[in-house]
């Protein structure tokens, strides 16, 4: 077992030496996304969840550590960390299999290209200078009442269960996270890259569900100025990392 261990540390240990950059990239879109995306998209979905576990919790037993934990909505963080990086490890391998007959570099620097696009797109949509697309109401609505049942009850397996599923709806930001992950060509760099993304989009949803939609409202107008800017040197570190490829 011990070995076990030390060897997969080992193979982490050289994903992170040869696909850092890539990694920290994605670590950094998830904490910008996280507050000026994804609290937009998936709050709802996370206020839902702390409501039904305070609900679940008599008067009389109520403590703040039941709306910390609450808040905290760990399986369902868990949940949504495991398909992304699934989804990382599957765009990597794709990736890496086309690599063998055309080549990694010109492959990799196109997708590197790609979630440089997209996280661009998604900081001038942030700053306002190009038109948002909006959030409609049906993308928020169907998952919710197909996965009624799980939000009945949010916690341990069901709670898991839930991140998992929500893990798969559309979004721009994931469409560029998975990108940057392919580029690696590796299935462990890949899965370690969308992890990270997902460890990025939780603080803001832990925020969210602790404070409501008022953490939004504070965290706002800071990060109205702070999130597109950084997201602006995260695509151009992306594309830069892309002309090294190609060069």
């Amino acid at each position: 077992m011990e070995a076990l261990l030390w060897s997969g540390l080992q193979h982490c240990g050289a994903a992170l030496e040869a696909d850092g950059g890539v990694i920290a990239a994605l670590l950094l879109a998830g904490l910008m996304g996280g507050v000026s995306h994804c609290v937009g998209m998936c709050g709802p979905f996370v206020l839902g969840q702390v409501t039904a576990r305070l609900e679940a919790v008599p008067a009389d037993r109520m403590r703040e550590w039941h709306r910390l934990v609450g808040a905290a909505a760990v399986p369902y963080h868990l949940g949504r960390a495991t398909t992304y990086a699934g989804l990382g490890a599957v765009a990597a391998s794709l990736a890496g299999g086309l690599a063998m007959l055309s080549g990694l570099r010109d492959i990799a620097a196109a997708l590197l290209i790609v979630a440089a696009v997209v996280f661009l797109a998604g900081a001038l949509r942030q700053a306002g200078l190009v038109p948002s697309a909006g959030t409609s109401g049906t993308g928020v609505a169907w998952p919710t009442r197909l996965l009624r049942p799980l939000f009945a009850r949010p916690v341990g397996w069901r709670g898991y269960l839930l991140g998992v599923a929500l893990g798969f709806l559309p979004c721009g930001l994931l469409y560029g996270a998975i990108a940057a992950a392919a580029s690696t060509g590796s299935p462990l760099s890949g899965a370690l890259g969308m992890a990270a993304f997902a460890v990025g989009t939780a603080p803001a949803l832990i925020a969210t569900g602790l404070a409501g939609h008022l953490a939004a409202r504070h965290l706002g107008p800071v990060m109205r100025v702070a999130a597109p800017a950084l997201m602006i040197v995260n695509a151009g570190f992306l594309m830069y990392m892309a002309w090294r490829l190609a060069a």
